[in-house]
């Protein structure tokens, strides 16, 4: 059997891309954890497409003296350009406390490390977006940063590819556990299209110099993206986590000030 070129291997991730998105459409309306970043988009492009009816909810914190979180800024513009149904919010520091409260009660907690403190931010853009939304069906872009390469150590590591393969192997401990566990607690369900058997198959099959350079992450989705009609600003847009982008670790590094703690797990610990 002759091996597919470059060309064919990226189409039938496109494709597998598409098919995943549209079996993860439930029958009634939906929501979609969206940040402006090139995942979210994506997806939120794709159900437009299918003609789809959801809402794209986008959420971030805020005190007085500081800048709007650059997922509210992206979000919204990618909304505006797509005329997506969008919904944000940027809570204060008294509603982003009992947030965060709320997801440490949530989450489980052997040992409060610098994964737990992460968990804690991304959980918290979570429960966020739940707050607001009135969908009981999301549909999340996790698990594309291990397929495509899309973090810090994938550009450190020596093998690459094996990394991303690591790092599936770990997902479920380290991300799925946190967003189902709150799904759960909550009682709304959680779609995660990238970590669809045939995107996954499709996406390890791409020679890790089309995921992944110098300068850019996640390259060939950010060509599939732009190709089915994302405009260039968005679909390169660099990656900001979560935590950051809607400055959720800034909450909790503000709380921790305020209740006397140097560090942030120093003061999740006083939650749990």
């Amino acid at each position: 059997m002759p091996h597919k070129d470059e060309a064919e291997l990226k189409e039938e991730l496109k494709k597998a891309i598409i098919n995943a998105i549209k079996k993860s459409i439930p029958k009634e309306k939906f929501a979609i954890f969206f940040s402006g970043g090139v995942d979210s988009s994506l997806i939120a492009l794709v159900c437009k497409q299918l003609k789809a009816d959801f809402t794209c909810y986008c959420v971030g914190y805020k005190t007085q003296g500081m800048e709007v979180p650059q997922d509210i800024i992206w979000a919204e513009k990618v909304a505006k350009e797509l005329k997506l149904n969008f919904v944000k919010k940027i809570f204060n520091q008294s509603d982003a406390e009992k947030i965060i409260k709320q997801v440490v009660k949530i989450l489980p907690h052997k040992e409060v490390d610098i994964q737990y403190v992460t968990n804690i931010g991304v959980g918290a853009v979570v429960v966020g977006a739940y707050t607001i939304a009135k969908e009981k069906v999301f549909l999340s872009g996790l698990g594309s940063e291990e397929i495509f390469a899309g973090y810090e150590r994938h550009k450190r590591a020596e093998e690459k590819h094996e990394e991303c393969w690591k790092g599936l192997e770990k997902i479920y401990e380290r991300d799925l556990t946190r967003d189902l566990s709150i799904a759960e607690a909550l009682g709304f369900k959680i779609e995660v299209p990238f970590l669809d058997d045939e995107v996954i198959k499709a996406a390890m099959r791409i020679h890790i110099d089309r995921k992944i350079n110098e300068e850019h992450k996640k390259i060939i989705l950010r060509e599939i993206a732009e190709e089915l009609g994302l405009k260039h600003e968005f679909a390169w847009r660099k990656k900001l986590g979560a935590q950051y982008g809607s400055k959720f670790d800034r909450a909790i590094k503000k709380l921790a000030l305020k209740a006397g703690h140097k560090y942030r797990k120093d003061y999740l610990k006083t939650l749990i």
